[in-house]
C-alpha cells in the first residue's frame, strides 16, 4: 500500500550529494513527489510474533467475561422459571407464574396456530390444574432443568412437543444423595410411588367433572339459536385444552413408572437388599394400577365380574338404640 504525497522539501535534507535530476526537482526547492510506503500488518506481525498473541488475548478477555456474565444471567433466569411450590409439593401463588408467563404463552400459542380460549377457568378446572401439577412435574424435586422446561410447557411458552424427558434422571439424583443406609433409597422409591398412587383418584374425580362440564358447554351452545364464532371457538379450545391436560398427566405418570422401574432395577445391582426390594415392587405395582385407571378414563373396571358387597344404609341399623337428644 502506498500514498503519494506532494510536498516541498529542501534538497539539502534529502539528497545533498546528488546532482539535480530532471523531473524530480533539484536544489531550487520546487515541489517534488515522494512515495511513502507503510509496512503491512502481516509484515509487522512477522517482525513481532508476540504482538499478535498479546492482541488476540486482549480481545478475548472481555469477550470471555461477557459470555460468562450472559451464562450466569441465563442460569438465573431459567432457575426463576421453575414454578415455586409449598407444602406437599403444591404450587404457591406467584404473579410471574400465574399471570405474566401465561399471558406470554397465550400469545405464542396463537402465533403457533394452537387452539386458544379466553374463557375464565371454572373451579373444577383450576383444581384439576393444581392437582395435576404434582403429577406432571419431574419426580426428582432437585431436577430444576426439567422443572423449568415443564413450567414453560405448562404456560404454553414452549410447545407440548418439547416434553421429552429422560427416565434415568430420577436415579441419577437418587444415587447422588448420600444416605446413612443404602436401603433408604428403596424406601424413597416406594414412598414416591405410593404418594403418586394416592394422588391419582382425586385427580380422576375432578377430571371427570371437568369432562362433564365440557360436554354441557357444547350442549348449551347447541341449544342456542345464535352463537358467535368466538364462543364456539372458545368452547372447543377449552375442551381441547382440558383433554390435553389429562393426557399430559397420564403421560407423566407413565414416565414416572419407567423412572421408578429403572431405579429399582439399578438399586438391585448397585446395593442389593433382601427386605426392601419387595416393598418397592409392591408400591410400583400399586402405582401401575392407578395409571391404568387414569388411562381408561378414570372408570373402575370389574375385570372378573365379581359381585360387589352392598353397603347397608344407616337408616336401617341401630333402631331403638339411639341416644336421646340432649336437653339443655
Amino acid at each position: 500500500m502506498s500514498i503519494r504525497v506532494w510536498t516541498a522539501i529542501p534538497a539539502r535534507l534529502t539528497e545533498p550529494d546528488r546532482p539535480p535530476h530532471p523531473g524530480r526537482g533539484g536544489r531550487d526547492g520546487k515541489e517534488r513527489s515522494v512515495t511513502i510506503r507503510r509496512p503491512t500488518v502481516r509484515a509487522v506481525m512477522a517482525e513481532k510474533p508476540g504482538l499478535a498473541t498479546h492482541q488476540s488475548a486482549a480481545r478475548k478477555a472481555p469477550a470471555r467475561k461477557v459470555m460468562f456474565a450472559s451464562a450466569c444471567l441465563c442460569a438465573i433466569a431459567l432457575a426463576a422459571c421453575q414454578r415455586p411450590t409449598g407444602d406437599f409439593g403444591r404450587p404457591t401463588p406467584s404473579v410471574i407464574h400465574d399471570t405474566l408467563m401465561p399471558q406470554v404463552g397465550s400469545e405464542l400459542a396463537v402465533a403457533r396456530g394452537e387452539p386458544m380460549s379466553r374463557f375464565n377457568l371454572t373451579d373444577d378446572e383450576r383444581e384439576m390444574r393444581d392437582r395435576g401439577w404434582t403429577l406432571i412435574r419431574p419426580p426428582a424435586t432437585e431436577d430444576w432443568i426439567e422443572g423449568t422446561r415443564t413450567e414453560l410447557i405448562r404456560t404454553r411458552i414452549l410447545p407440548e412437543t418439547a416434553n421429552k424427558l429422560d427416565p434415568d434422571r430420577y436415579y441419577s439424583y437418587l444415587r447422588s444423595d448420600k444416605y446413612r443406609s443404602s436401603e433408604v433409597r428403596y424406601d424413597k422409591v416406594a414412598a414416591d410411588a405410593l404418594s403418586d398412587a394416592e394422588l391419582v383418584p382425586p385427580f380422576c374425580e375432578v377430571a371427570t367433572r371437568v369432562m362433564a362440564a365440557d360436554e354441557e358447554r357444547l350442549r348449551a351452545l347447541g341449544r342456542r339459536d345464535i352463537s358467535t364464532k368466538e364462543e364456539l371457538a372458545g368452547a372447543q379450545a377449552r375442551g381441547w385444552k382440558n383433554r390435553r391436560y389429562v393426557d399430559w398427566a397420564s403421560q407423566a405418570l407413565r414416565y414416572r413408572l419407567v423412572s421408578y422401574r429403572n431405579a429399582i432395577d439399578a438399586l438391585e445391582i448397585e446395593t442389593p437388599s433382601h427386605n426392601k426390594v419387595w416393598d418397592a415392587n409392591v408400591a410400583w405395582k400399586k402405582l401401575a394400577a392407578e395409571v391404568v385407571l387414569l388411562e381408561k378414563g378414570c372408570e373402575a373396571i370389574n375385570r372378573y365380574g365379581q359381585e360387589e358387597e352392598t353397603r347397608r344404609s344407616r337408616i336401617y341399623s341401630n333402631w331403638g338404640t339411639e341416644r336421646p337428644a340432649p336437653v339443655k
